[in-house]
């Protein structure tokens, strides 16, 4: 009987000990799929922000495109500016230049007007006493004519400066 009490303890024992891990492996399991409806949670948050993330790069990606392509025409457009503003540069040069030449033939050529005005006004003044001296030897001879013409006659007259007829 003896055998039999310490059977029955033992086996008390032995089930006491296998309540205990049972509960104990329960609690661990309870625990556990606590943790793991969070993790799963956690993982759909982190998840949504990934899609999110993904979605705002690939925002990102078309405006960084689109962005390029600004950037591209704007490198063209300063090209274009930069030549334009070179071939304006010669075009201005080369307009410069024909201005000096311009200006030197003009400074030129009022140097040769007023050189020719001078000469002109020496010419002038040499023509004005050869038309005096001309002028005086033609009333010499009119003078020397009117002493040898017969003033009876009308064109004699006019000659001399005769008004009146002589009678």
């Amino acid at each position: 009987m003896k055998l039999a009490i310490v059977l029955l303890g033992l086996s008390v024992v032995v089930m006491a000990i296998m309540v205990f891990q049972a509960v104990r492996q329960e609690l661990n399991l309870r625990n556990l799929k606590t943790r793991i409806v969070e993790n799963s949670a956690e993982v759909k948050t982190k998840e949504e922000a990934i899609v999110e993330a993904k979605n705002k790069i690939q925002e990102l990606k078309t405006k960084l495109a689109s962005v390029n392509t600004k950037v591209d025409e704007l490198k063209k457009t300063k090209a274009d500016t930069e030549k334009s503003t070179q071939d304006t540069d010669k075009s201005l040069q080369t307009c410069n230049t024909e201005k000096a030449n311009v200006e030197k033939k003009k400074t030129d050529m009022l140097e040769a007007i007023i050189k020719l005005k001078a000469d002109h006004d020496d010419v002038k003044k040499k023509a004005g006493g050869d038309i005096q001296n001309l002028k005086q030897q033609i009333l010499d001879r009119d003078k020397a004519i009117c002493a040898f013409a017969d003033t009876t006659k009308e064109e004699a007259r006019k000659l001399c400066g005769i008004s009146e007829a002589p009678k």
